[in-house]
């Protein structure tokens, strides 16, 4: 274990001669003031087995295995045990904290496995830090003065003995596992509260606070947080518990495997083998998905035949799309996001990773069919406050923002992302690469160390890398780049094309980083009200890189405003992708013959060519896509409206095509059918749709 000195004068300043006056003073464990072994956990309640009072337990608790017999299970969000009493022992000149913890995930800043303070100035506390820290602090003179460990003295999902030792005018040390892990001198006694009533809390914050390491103070409001993991055996002495007695209630216990499993982003049990939307309530963790007031099928999972990988839409990214490799890889992406400038940045962001509770976030199916599926999410940028962005004084409307994703067999979609004229305005940011670390990941297990690729339609192909020296490689900078490609360590690589005309900027990263847990947790998951919070440990969910960005194409129509981008997952090469962005911004012009039916041309939001029917009957339709080099056919999609059969036949130059994918919607105003075609070519094709 590496050095856990922090804040210490090590115990060499102590003669061996007065070690030994000190160490008979607790020879053989003096019995605790109070004493919680969670035994019991009845109708909301536990007993301090010292006076026997039941205490009352808040929010979502249940026993678990402890180190002897049962421990107490915190989720994080809810749980706090509350010992609440005019006698709660006020220890004399040497008193002794002592705990058992293992735990899921940090907290989102110091909390307590055991607190008797008054607003910072009467009491005590064993700690519990955002780091795996362990610290004991007491008010003497009313200042907060503490004995804390290193980093990651406490490491997750493990069984942990921890031990506070306080002696007035002494010292004030912290043991973990048997072994002196920090001390401190100290001058003066601890100021305890007094009052009526009086409270010992276990497990929580006993005020709302801030995480640590935000990024705007402004955009972060505090709240209650807890500890996520088991406590067992908590216990006060008011005595000084000494090294041997430390070592010996440590050695005394059999080491076990504490029941909690890493807080792994969720997956699915079974591929259902084909392609479809599913509705679904996907698992996360017990103490995460219990603060959840939702019913069944909150979710929505995409999946493909062809290929093992998936798209969710899941409460934990605020029903952001996410698109997940084969080996459980995410990519995800920002919303549109507004903030302020100047004395106008009250709040910090105004986006979707704000809207933790989903209060203006939803997703629905509008399409579920053999050949296409159509999501829409609808949301409103809010900030950390909750406040919606450019709120109309007269109508009490805001900014609201449309999103179609169009998804197909070959697990790629657009995204239009759609807001009405003038109620977003700017500053603004449509698009942000946001790949997530799961817990215990690093960098370099998610991606390459060139990890990103971009391109041009014109087949200009450049890496970007983590590297000694970024800024030699210019930090930042703008392009007309159109295709990235983020580099998983995954047989399938998530990418993006966009319109020309967009400007992407892109950024090297420093070599230092690769090997690191480097990024933003406060989005995925997260529950803290937070703008930004910069991820130190590896402990939760994160989201990291956040380049390229890109600033696409904006169009106009009526009072809308919209962007257009084609997105997906796949196998690909870059000289691949270079073909089917191609495909898409340079779609192959199309003739259509037949009876009644017109061409609406090529809709890039949809990425098809919509026709439609205008007789009451289906009748046969003959299309040509004039393919070439500069705009080749990959994949293409057709959507006829008013088809009115329940089916129907596809012929690829004269002859059935091998691989199609037939879908029909069912409308109040008649049967639309909706055509994906497995092809490539750059030669012209024929394509004839029969009833």
């Amino acid at each position: 274990m590496k050095s856990m000195i922090v804040q210490t004068q090590i115990w060499h300043w102590i003669s061996a001669s007065t070690l030994i006056l000190l160490t008979s003073s607790f020879a053989h464990a003096a019995d605790p003031v109070m004493h919680w072994d969670f035994s019991t956990l009845d109708d909301g309640t536990t007993v301090e087995n010292v006076s026997g009072m039941d205490d009352a337990v808040e929010g979502h608790a249940r026993l678990a295995a402890g180190m002897e017999g049962d421990g107490l299970r915190l989720d994080g969000f809810t749980t706090c045990v509350r010992h609440v009493t005019q006698d709660i022992p006020r220890p004399g000149d040497a008193f002794s904290v002592e705990a058992w913890v293992a735990l899921g995930n940090y907290p989102w800043n110091w909390c307590p496995i055991l607190t008797t303070e008054n607003d910072e100035t009467k009491g005590y506390r064993l700690m519990i830090g955002p780091y795996g820290q362990v610290s004991m602090q007491s008010a003497i003179g009313e200042q907060w003065v503490s004995c804390t460990t290193a980093n990651e003295a406490i490491p997750l999902r493990k069984w942990m003995h921890v031990v506070g030792v306080y002696r007035a005018n002494t010292d004030m040390s912290v043991y973990v596992n048997g072994t002196l892990a920090a001390t401190i001198p100290i001058q003066g006694k601890v100021t305890f509260p007094r009052g009526k009533d009086l409270e010992c809390r276990l497990g929580m914050v006993a005020t709302p606070g801030k995480p640590s390491n935000i990024h705007r103070t402004w955009g972060t409001l505090g709240q209650y947080f807890g500890l996520c993991g088991i406590i067992d055996e908590v216990k006060v002495y008011d005595e000084a518990m000494q090294p041997e007695d430390v070592k010996k209630h440590f050695d005394s216990v059999e080491m076990k495997q504490p029941e909690i499993e890493a807080h792994k982003l969720p997956t699915i049990a079974k591929h259902p083998g084909r392609f479809g939307a599913f509705y679904t309530k996907l698992k996360y963790y017990d103490g995460w998905d219990n603060v959840w007031p939702v019913d069944q099928d909150p979710d929505i999972v995409v999946c493909f035949d062809k290929l093992p990988v998936k798209v969710m839409f899941w409460r934990g990214l605020r029903y952001g799309t996410a698109w997940v490799s084969e080996n459980e890889n995410w990519m995800s992406d920002q919303s549109v996001e507004a903030w302020g400038l100047g004395d106008d940045d009250t709040e910090g962001c105004f986006e979707h990773m704000q809207d933790r509770h989903c209060r203006y976030s939803h997703v629905r199916v509008i399409e579920n069919n053999d050949a296409r599926v159509v999501v829409h999410w609808r949301y409103a940028p809010t900030s950390a406050y909750l406040s919606t962005w450019r709120v109309d004084p007269k109508t009490g409307w805001e900014c609201w923002v449309d999103e179609y994703h169009t998804i197909y067999p070959d697990a790629s979609g657009t995204r239009k992302v759609s807001w009405k004229k003038d109620t977003l305005k700017f500053p603004r940011q449509f698009q942000e690469s946001l790949p997530l670390l799961q817990p215990g990941q690093v960098v370099s297990d998610l991606v390459h160390r060139d990890y990103v690729h971009v391109a041009d339609y014109e087949g200009h192909i450049d890496p970007v890398s983590f590297v000694d020296n970024p800024r030699e490689r210019d930090t930042q900078f703008a392009k007309d780049y159109t295709i990235q490609q983020y580099n998983f360590k995954s047989d399938n690589k998530p990418f993006i094309c966009f319109e020309p005309g967009n400007r992407m900027s892109v950024r090297w990263n420093s070599l230092s980083s690769y090997d690191k847990h480097v990024g933003c947790n406060h989005f995925p998951v997260g529950q803290a009200r937070c703008d930004g919070r910069t991820s130190i440990m590896s402990d939760r969910p994160s989201h990291c890189d956040s380049f390229p960005i890109s600033d696409p194409v904006v169009h106009e129509a009526g009072d809308r405003c919209y962007w257009n981008a084609l997105y997906g997952i796949n196998g690909m090469e870059m000289e691949e992708l270079v073909e089917l962005g191609k495909s898409w911004a340079f779609a192959p012009e199309m003739e259509i013959s037949g009876e009644g039916f017109t061409s609406k041309g090529y809709d890039r939001s949809q990425r098809c060519y919509p026709i439609e029917n205008s007789g009451s009957v289906p009748k046969a339709c003959e299309i040509t896509l004039t393919s070439n080099d500069q705009s080749p056919i990959v994949n293409p999609a057709f959507f006829i409206k008013n088809w009115n059969a329940a089916t129907a036949k596809v012929l690829v130059n004269g002859e059935p095509s091998s691989d199609v994918r037939i879908g029909v919607n069912h409308e109040l105003e008649g049967d639309d059918l909706v055509l994906f075609l497995f092809l490539q070519s750059n030669e012209p094709v024929k394509i004839t749709v029969l009833p």
